[in-house]
């Protein structure tokens, strides 16, 4: 199992990250496709009446002292890896920051999916933000811990959503039944494992049920040497057809019309 950057490590490659990528408003991107990737979706500064809702809940959670147990199947959080974690502690160090979980919903309403896949509830924040932007669409998420799964639907029936289904379990045991509601790989986010092997099986797992404008968003890229090893393992797959790193997040295409890969690492 690879370990986790340090802080340091992290700052250093943030910096680095930051100094080399590209313009985040678009200047010198050639592609078209990414050009509107950044104009379209990047530079979407609005702000929708959900974000309030389920920050609000974020807050609560942070500040709930009650336990949960974990089963751990991935390589865990940087902040806490016990096996019994206060909710406070998942949703300090598990939960996705309010401007990448923004980020997702905005992914949701830019490519209208029509089903989304989420690998690593937690407490459900990032699964609030995924079903909030589109209520009609449905979103399965699963969770290898029962007891966090279990919270999560109760975090997502006090939302007030109806869209999104909570599954627990190993990940590796429910895709099947979950790929054979939704037919294909429409919109996946990936946190649920930050560890080289079962990252590369995801993508593995979903590319053989894409269609062409199937989108993999994959969490923590750069998290540890094992996460940048799938991810440039990933981006250079044959199928992939553009790749646009924005460092916490890596987002996957496998659009036919990019005839040409392309591979962008753009500031954000």
């Amino acid at each position: 199992m690879s370990a986790p950057f340090s802080n340091w490590q992290m700052a250093g490659k943030w910096l680095q990250y930051y100094l080399t990528a590209s313009n985040g408003r678009g200047h010198g991107i050639h592609s078209p496709f990414v050009y509107q990737f950044v104009r379209g979706l990047l530079m979407d500064k609005s702000v929708d009446p959900a974000f309030a809702k389920i920050e609000a809940l974020r807050s609560q959670l942070e500040h709930d002292r009650s336990t949960l147990a974990v089963q751990d199947y991935g390589a865990g959080s940087a902040g806490n890896n016990a096996l019994q974690r206060t909710v406070s502690s998942l949703a300090i160090h598990a939960a996705k920051s309010p401007r990448l979980a923004q980020l997702l919903f905005r992914s949701v309403q830019y490519f209208k999916p029509a089903s989304i896949i989420e690998l690593g509830t937690s407490l459900g924040i990032s699964g609030a933000y995924l079903a909030s932007a589109a209520p009609n669409t449905p979103v399965y998420t699963l969770e290898g811990a029962p007891a966090i799964a279990q919270k999560a639907a109760a975090n997502f029936q006090s939302l007030g959503l109806h869209n999104i289904s909570v599954i627990p379990g190993r990940f590796e045991d429910n895709l099947p039944a979950v790929i054979a509601k939704t037919g294909t790989a429409d919109l996946v986010y990936l946190d649920g494992n930050h560890q080289y092997a079962p990252t590369v099986d995801y993508f593995r797992f979903f590319r053989d049920h894409r269609k062409n404008d199937t989108l993999l968003i994959f969490d923590d890229i750069h998290w540890s040497a094992g996460m940048e090893k799938a991810w440039a393992e990933i981006r250079h797959d044959p199928s992939v057809t553009c790749s646009i790193d924005l460092f916490f997040l890596g987002y996957v295409f496998f659009r036919e019309e990019n005839k040409t890969p392309v591979h962008f690492t753009i500031r954000y």
